[in-house]
């Protein structure tokens, strides 16, 4: 299946095209809000892989909802080295279909589901995890992505 090409803004100040990572693996990682536990976590465990992602000729980049201000502080914040893109309009997140119903605490809202797209070089989604738990989900990632280079 194959990724469908979006644009964003990005915390590099200039707006990401999917389509101008053709040529190179990418990891997309859809995640609820910045600056809270789990995503902060995950954020954190994929900038520590970052340069063996790199080494693999793979790009990552991190999608929620909140804004470029809100962005760039959990950025600075943790010194994450990736670009963290900006979905206010919830647009992506629905053509990904990661926008949808979550419970918490015994009440239903509309929210993002954690989940993660691994695409390949010429843009097919190779892997996707749904309900992420992010305990060592970096690792599993960087595991797969290696798989697949191997074959």
């Amino acid at each position: 299946m194959r990724a469908s090409n979006f644009t964003l803004p990005s915390t590099n100040k200039e707006n990401y095209s999917l389509k101008n990572s053709l040529g190179k693996y990418v990891i997309l990682y859809f995640y609820p809000k910045d600056d809270t536990p789990g995503c902060t976590l995950e954020t954190n465990d994929f900038n520590k892989l970052l340069s063996k992602f790199k080494k693999l000729d793979c790009e990552i980049y991190g999608i929620s909802k909140d804004n470029l201000k809100s962005h760039d502080k959990f950025r600075d914040k943790y010194k994450i080295k990736f670009d963290l893109l900006a979905d206010e309009e919830i647009k992506v997140l629905k053509k990904y279909k990661v926008w949808g119903k979550k419970k918490f605490m015994g009440r239903e809202f509309m929210g993002i589901i954690r989940t993660t797209f691994l695409i390949d070089k010429k843009g097919k989604i190779i892997k996707i995890w749904n309900n992420v738990r992010v305990k060592d989900h970096a690792k599993e990632v960087m595991k797969t992505l290696k798989s697949f280079i191997e074959k």
